[in-house]
């Protein structure tokens, strides 16, 4: 199905004082047809802001694109439990691929328990299109991570590392497993590993080289990257998937 997007200039005036002005800015949209308050509603959620007296929107353009998260929006869901929960889906390259990876924390896989691997609730971090640079803090900001696994949905095996200051801001906000479809969180062509290594070093492990992000929701899924429990083994392939709600 097709999802939709809407970019505008914003001017916004609260109803104790000041203002705030913005320029292309970009929300989900429930469909094509959505209206200018309806788009105007979705900016207020998706920056939870309060005491908000007027809305003016212009420039306002709505085109397809996939859905990237906005929070309040048509793909803001909480997963569902037990039988609310829709079709799976394979995150997994193929061993011919070049296969899908978990790294444990310490080295050990037999150390990896089932709470951290297991029907986690995923929040896909889109940074698909944009230019190759790290990603950092500002990607991840918008979603609420606790508890989460965090997967990068890059659309390439490489270019679009996670930053060292992001990985800290992952353990401080307690994400509990980190995935990218990259082949590494790291950037590949340098041997220090800062944002692989400061997330094992917190207990949080990490999958590599998934693959079909592009086709969960922003957040909703649940994901699950069960390593067999092997004794001082630290990186084994696994067979990723995820669980999608049901709409």
């Amino acid at each position: 199905m097709t999802e939709y997007r809407a970019s505008f200039d914003a001017a916004i005036a609260f109803s104790n004082g000041g203002d705030l002005t913005v320029h292309g800015f970009r929300v989900d949209l429930p469909g094509p047809d959505a209206s200018e308050a309806e788009i105007a509603a979705l900016f207020v959620a998706s920056l939870g802001l309060l005491m908000t007296d007027t809305v003016r929107l212009t420039d306002v353009r709505i085109f397809p694109e996939p859905h990237k998260g906005t929070r309040g929006g048509p793909s803001d869901r909480q997963p569902a439990s037990g039988d609310g929960q829709g079709r799976l889906v394979e995150l997994n390259h193929l061993p011919q691929e070049g296969g899908t990876y978990l790294e444990a924390p310490g080295g050990d896989l037999g150390g990896v328990e089932l709470d951290k691997a297991v029907d986690l609730p995923a929040v896909v971090v889109r940074v698909t299109g944009a230019r190759r640079s790290p990603i950092g803090v500002g990607s991840l900001a918008p979603f609420d991570v606790r508890g989460h696994a965090v997967l990068l949905h890059t659309g390439v095996r490489e270019g679009h590392c996670l930053a060292a200051d992001a990985a800290a801001w992952l353990v401080e906000h307690g994400a509990v497993l980190v995935g990218t479809d990259a082949d590494g969180l790291d950037d590949c062509a340098r041997e220090a590993r800062p944002a692989r290594e400061s997330l094992l070093a917190a207990g949080i492990p990490v999958v590599e080289r998934l693959t079909g992000l592009e086709r969960l929701p922003p957040t909703g899924a649940l994901f699950t990257a069960a390593p067999p429990r092997l004794l001082g083994v630290g990186r084994v392939p696994v067979r990723a998937y995820a669980r999608l709600p049901i709409s």
